[in-house]
């Protein structure tokens, strides 16, 4: 099955851009990857790129070989939080780098999905957002309580409150990751991004948006700036990849 690949990374208005992409492509796979430096923690930029760096490291591993998809992203989220928490060691709490990230493989017509703290994937189908990661967000947890309602996360007070991320203490917090495997056909979209990304959109709007852009870096740089627009004159470091199932 043929696809087609974009990335974005938007500064937003902040004063640097923390939030590190990657796509990665060989003749049977793709590896989708977004990381997100932790602007309230120490060296944010440099955990982020460190847990790229990781991630990149472990699909160049396996030298185009992955024969266990769901032990692939599950290994790889745990070598980068492993390298994240090597940059903190000797540091106080407070001055740990952390990241929250988001990664997919695709094989196939197949993909698996992980994921850390509050970046996500999407999987759009037929114009609505079908399947998405839940945070390990506080805000999360009210939402599986009935406390709140899907519409109320956006804006909550304390949805930047991630409950597990890349570095920090030397453990990674369970649950550690999120994965799925589904069978994929023409149109299908997996969109990975920062919570920039989320937190000025809708599951509507990103599913709505998906089938009235022709191309997906069009689409894809659509959606961003909607975000950025909607979180203006605060938006965060906004940071996408995706991918797009074609016709043979």
């Amino acid at each position: 099955m043929r696809y087609e690949t974009a990335e974005i990374s938007l500064i937003g208005n902040r004063e640097q851009n923390q939030d590190r992409v990657a796509i990665l492509c060989r003749e049977d796979s793709v590896f989708l990857i977004v990381v997100d430096g932790m602007g309230g923690h120490s060296e944010g930029e440099k955990a982020a790129e460190i847990a790229r760096r990781s991630f990149i490291s472990s699909f160049d591993e396996t030298e185009g070989d992955i024969r266990d998809p769901e032990t692939f992203v599950a290994d790889a989220v745990k070598k980068a939080h492993a390298a994240v928490t090597v940059i903190g060691e000797g540091l106080s709490v407070e001055h740990k780098p952390r990241a929250t990230c988001a990664i997919c493989l695709v094989l196939g017509g197949d993909a698996w999905w992980a994921h850390v703290g509050d970046a996500r994937v999407y999987l759009v189908r037929d114009g609505r957002v079908v399947q998405r990661t839940r945070d390990h967000s506080h805000v999360e947890v009210l939402l599986r309580e009935g406390l709140i309602c899907e519409e109320e996360i956006p804006g909550h007070p304390m949805r930047h409150y991630v409950e597990c991320c890349l570095g920090g203490e030397s453990a990674l917090p369970e649950p550690n990751a999120g994965m799925a495997s589904n069978s994929m056909g023409p149109g299908d979209t997996l969109l990975v991004c920062s919570d920039g990304l989320w937190s000025g959109v809708s599951d509507e709007e990103i599913g709505r948006s998906c089938t009235t852009h022709g191309q997906i870096a069009e689409w894809l740089g659509a959606i961003s700036e909607s975000a950025l627009a909607a979180n203006a004159p605060y938006s965060d470091n906004t940071t996408a990849a995706a991918l797009r199932f074609r016709e043979d």
